[in-house]
């Protein structure tokens, strides 16, 4: 690794103290390069964190919040007071694989429009499986759902070496994010609206109308424990799912689709909705109902984005329904849509 290129690893905590001391030891063990700086960023916790990093690990830089602003909002205002060359955004509950950044500094080096990438994310127990969470690279299909190559809905695959190229994509995970310091500059960085989830897609979506590109780096790797702030299909993270998808929507398509679009959603959602009731799940029925009002209620204080594209114009879209490919045809694997 080139020690000019500048580095920083920023870990953004809130009340995750024990995943720190699991986690931080093997970010600095596979960050030692003279061009990389690991900093702790902490959004107003409770539980000591700020201190435990201090006192167990003096060469980590820990700059504290005054307010918990969220993922979108702590990373927003931690990064810029910083001046390094690329960021990496890596959750509180990642831990590296040996050589996980220099593939990507020389992804980016390598393509004058790069923007953004992602390593592959694998399960944290399970190492021979993608995790949920931006597995081998994210797309979009053209209702505005998000799936990613080793992963669609619930449905996660093993990794057996099928997508050992490293390939251009619609989005990659806010779990490792390697983002190039001029293109988050350009785009603004995260809409801290979002405050958690969506936010790295509607910042990638974003990044593609500005002419960067968006890519998937197979030779990085980050095993991620997923779930280690909020959990999976916890209410909040329901409402804030459901809200945020529909958000990104109405900033990022061209006016002619964008109602029709949303319209189509706010259906689908109806039905994710019925199967959460046959799921015995009605308090998530009330979180998207909660999140449709939501969204009626704050989208026009949102800016929507200049000369936006139709999704088909851009890498890493699927012009068919996922979840009619998915749910009526049975279409659960990357291989099964011939996408590979």
């Amino acid at each position: 690794m080139s020690n000019q290129a500048r580095i920083a690893v920023v870990v953004l905590n809130f009340n995750t103290r024990a995943l720190l001391a699991q986690c931080l030891p093997v970010v600095l063990r596979e960050s030692r390069d003279p061009g990389v700086e690991v900093i702790v960023v902490d959004n107003c916790s409770h539980d000591g964190s700020a201190e435990f990093v201090r006192d167990s690990f003096p060469e980590i830089r820990v700059m504290e919040l005054t307010e918990n602003l969220g993922y979108a909002g702590g990373y927003n205002q931690a990064l810029q007071v910083l001046d390094h060359d690329y960021f990496v955004l890596l959750n509180s509950d990642a831990e590296p694989a040996e050589n996980w950044l220099s593939p990507l500094l020389e992804l980016a080096e390598n393509n004058p429009q790069f923007g953004c990438a992602q390593p592959h994310i694998l399960d944290y127990q399970h190492r021979q499986r993608f995790e949920y969470a931006g597995a081998a690279g994210g797309y979009m299909d053209r209702y505005g759902y998000p799936f990613c190559r080793g992963r669609i809905f619930g449905q996660v695959e093993e990794n057996q070496g099928q997508y050992s190229d490293s390939r251009r994509v619609f989005w990659a995970t806010g779990a490792a994010l390697f983002i190039k310091r001029d293109a988050w500059m350009a785009a603004g960085g995260l809409d801290t609206a979002f405050f958690a989830h969506f936010e790295e897609i509607d910042l990638c979506w974003r990044l593609q109308l500005k002419g960067y590109q968006v890519w998937s780096c197979a030779q990085s790797q980050v095993y991620h424990m997923g779930g280690g702030t909020l959990a999976n299909q916890s209410p909040r993270k329901t409402y804030l799912n459901f809200r945020n998808n529909l958000l990104m929507l109405y900033k990022n398509l061209p006016t002619e689709v964008m109602n029709k679009r949303i319209l189509q959603r706010k259906l689908l959602d109806s039905l994710a909705a019925v199967l959460f009731l046959l799921q015995g799940k009605p308090r998530l029925i009330w979180e998207i109902a909660k999140a449709h009002r939501d969204f009626e209620r704050i989208k026009s204080q949102f800016t929507r984005s200049e000369a936006p594209l139709p999704l088909t114009q851009l890498s890493g879209s699927l012009n068919a329904s996922l979840v009619f490919g998915y749910f009526l045809r049975g279409r659960k694997t990357w291989k099964s849509w011939d996408l590979l």
